[in-house]
């Protein structure tokens, strides 16, 4: 993707991007031991639009987090069974034990927007849910909860670009649904649906949080800071850990490697046999002769002129022919890196449009 949003606004680079983004990760993992030890409760609410950058903020949130106390929930559409309980009762079910932190990938709020616009549920249903939900999350906080909101706020043009960029990837073509479609026809009926969620649900218990995501790395950067400043976690001294010392092995002996099935070696089978002096150079011949001819000693002769080149070996383990004085000539050009090696060699980039 290219350095500007589809609005014009300068995306932040990479190297800031991933720098911070560790530091914030590593103090995630700080807040989690201390919602273990203390026995805590956390409970946050990602909302927003089709594409919005609520599951990679996820991602970059939970990916070194404890998954036995850390875990997301995107419940799928309600059974015909669910459809006859009591609204929020469903979501109970997912809320945390002690010491556990549960990301919501959409939530309650279903009801106040998707539900309503589609037609899913009755007008008496819909005004019932923006009465009972301020007094269904004041229950969780005066139970001790913590419970965070945020809106991932995203414009039209934005939106339809990573539509757009989904729908050319086979890797991420399975995001789109036809109900994405339904968010660019109906996008004012989306937006009345948000603006009337907020009105009713925006209370000083449990306040919203909107994130400004036309940029996705900034607004996971914002979102994870953001989140870290409103727990008042403490760094605690993890207890030491002492390896023991391994006993020695009294009458055992290891079944024969033949008795055992094993997985294929698929992942040495892509190798390409290359001679030594390009397979550790990784097809930078040019550079490691530079290397070797700057520690290699001064050649006897006086003569300017520099040895030729040691021929390639026959075999792997072959040694190289001693070079002869010859005339001068150009030096080698280092040998040519085809697609293949230049990819291997090149930076992972990180998934802006997940």
């Amino acid at each position: 993707m290219g350095k500007y949003t589809a609005n014009g606004t300068r995306k932040l680079d990479t190297l800031t991007y991933e720098t911070e983004l560790k530091r914030l990760q590593a103090e995630l993992v700080t807040m989690q031991q201390w919602v273990i030890e203390t026995g805590s409760r956390l409970v946050v609410l990602f909302e927003g639009r089709d594409a919005a950058g609520k599951g990679s903020a996820i991602k970059r949130m939970t990916e070194y987090l404890n998954p036995r106390q850390a875990r997301i929930s995107a419940l799928p559409a309600p059974t015909e069974r669910q459809k006859t309980q009591w609204y929020f009762q469903r979501y109970v079910e997912h809320l945390p034990a002690a010491g556990e932190i549960v990301l919501f990938d959409r939530s309650w709020y279903n009801r106040a927007g998707v539900e309503h616009v589609m037609g899913f549920c009755t007008d008496v249903e819909y005004a019932r849910f923006l009465r009972q939900a301020p007094s269904f999350e004041r229950m969780l906080i005066d139970d001790g909860i913590m419970l965070r909101k945020y809106w991932f706020s995203v414009s039209d043009v934005e939106q339809e670009a990573r539509f757009r960029s989904r729908a050319l990837d086979p890797m991420r073509r399975w995001k789109l649904s036809p109900m994405d479609m339904q968010s660019i026809t109906r996008w004012e009926d989306y937006s009345r649906a948000k603006d009337t969620m907020m009105q009713f649900t925006d209370i000083s218990d449990s306040p919203w949080y909107t994130v400004e995501s036309e940029d996705k790395k900034a607004s996971r950067l914002n979102v994870i800071a953001h989140l870290l400043s409103t727990v008042p976690y403490e760094p605690l001294s993890p207890k030491p850990v002492e390896i023991p010392r391994r006993p020695d092995a009294v009458g055992y002996a290891r079944p024969p490697r033949e008795s055992n099935r094993y997985v294929p070696d698929h992942a040495h089978s892509l190798e390409i046999v290359q001679p030594k002096v390009k397979a550790k150079g990784k097809g930078k011949s040019g550079d490691k002769d530079k290397h070797k001819a700057k520690d290699a000693p001064a050649p006897a002769t006086s003569s300017a002129a520099a040895p030729a080149p040691a021929p390639a070996p026959a075999a792997a383990d072959a040694p190289a022919a001693a070079p002869k004085p010859a005339a001068a000539r150009p030096a080698p050009k280092p040998a040519a890196v085809t697609p293949a090696q230049h990819a291997a060699d090149a930076p992972a980039k990180d998934d802006a449009q997940g």
